[in-house]
C-alpha cells in the first residue's frame, strides 16, 4: 500500500470531521430518512465536500458515502465514507460522534481513518503499515479473561435478533464492564486498548470499512458475527486478540 493512502485518509478526514464541527452544538434542522435515522446539513454539507476532494486528487476512482450513495461504481478502487457516524450523538452533543474515511479495492481496505474532532482524537491505519492514535503507534490490550474485560455495544435492542440480545446480555453479565460507547468510538476504544470487545448487530460498508484496518492493525480481530474477516458482512464482532474466541462462543456458540 501506498503511504500516500494512509496520508490521504487522514487527511479527508480531518476535512469532512472539522465541517461537521463548525456545526456542532448549533440549532440544526433533522430530517429524517427512509431507514429513520436522522441526518443534518452538517452530515450532507462534510460529504459534498469530501467527494469534491476526492474528485480532485482521485478523479478516476468509485466513491460510496451514507448520503450521496454510489459514484463510478465499477472503478477498481472506491472511497467510502460516513461524514458523521453517530448523527444522533452529534444533534444531542454528545461528543462520541467522528468521521470515517477509508479506501478499497473491492472488499479489501488498503487504508481507513476515524477522526473524533470533539474529543481530539484521530486514528488511521493502511494494511501491512500499523495503527496510528494521534500519531502514535497504538495497539489493543492483553486482557485475556472476560472476567476483567470491557465491552460495548452501540444498542443492545436486537429487535429483530433476540437471540442476539440474550447472547450479548450473557457477554455483558460475564465481563468486569459492559458499556454503550457505541459507534466508532467503540472501535477506537478497542483499537487503542481501552476497551477490550465492541459488537455491532446492523452495519452499512460506510460504518464499517474505516474501523477494519484501525482494529485490525492495532493487533485486534475484527469479523462478522460469521466469523469472516471482512468489513462487508452487515455486522461485527470486534475484540483484542486473546479474547476473540471466547467471546465468540458466547455470541455466536456452535460457530
Amino acid at each position: 500500500m501506498s503511504e500516500s493512502y494512509l496520508e490521504a485518509v487522514s487527511t479527508l478526514a480531518k476535512l469532512a470531521g472539522d465541517f461537521a464541527m463548525s456545526h456542532y452544538g448549533k440549532d440544526l434542522a433533522v430530517d429524517v430518512k427512509s431507514d429513520g435515522s436522522p441526518v443534518t446539513i452538517a452530515d450532507r454539507g462534510a460529504e459534498v465536500r469530501a467527494r469534491a476532494w476526492i474528485e480532485q486528487h482521485f478523479p478516476e476512482d468509485g466513491i460510496l458515502g451514507e448520503e450521496f450513495g454510489d459514484v463510478r461504481p465499477e472503478a477498481k478502487r472506491r472511497w467510502i465514507l460516513d461524514p458523521i457516524d453517530g448523527t444522533k450523538s452529534f444533534v444531542r452533543t454528545v461528543p462520541l460522534w467522528g468521521t470515517l474515511v477509508a479506501v478499497t479495492e473491492g472488499e479489501n481496505v488498503l487504508a481507513g481513518c476515524a477522526y473524533f474532532p470533539v474529543v481530539a482524537e484521530i486514528i488511521a491505519a493502511g494494511a501491512g503499515e500499523g495503527c496510528f492514535w494521534n500519531g502514535v503507534t497504538c495497539s489493543v490490550s492483553s486482557t485475556a479473561t472476560i472476567a476483567d474485560a470491557t465491552v460495548t455495544i452501540t444498542d443492545d435492542r436486537f429487535v429483530d435478533r433476540p437471540e442476539r440480545t440474550i447472547a450479548w446480555r450473557k457477554l455483558a453479565s460475564k465481563a468486569s464492564i459492559a458499556r454503550t460507547w457505541g459507534d466508532c468510538y467503540g472501535y477506537l476504544l478497542v483499537a487503542t486498548g481501552r476497551a477490550d470487545v465492541m459488537v455491532d448487530d446492523i452495519v452499512a460498508p460506510w460504518d464499517a470499512a474505516a474501523l477494519y484496518p484501525i482494529v485490525t492493525e492495532a493487533g485486534g480481530s475484527f469479523t462478522d458475527w460469521r466469523g469472516r474477516a471482512t468489513a462487508f458482512g452487515g455486522d461485527i464482532i470486534a475484540t483484542n486478540a486473546a479474547l476473540a474466541k471466547p467471546v465468540r462462543d458466547i455470541l455466536v456458540p456452535n460457530s
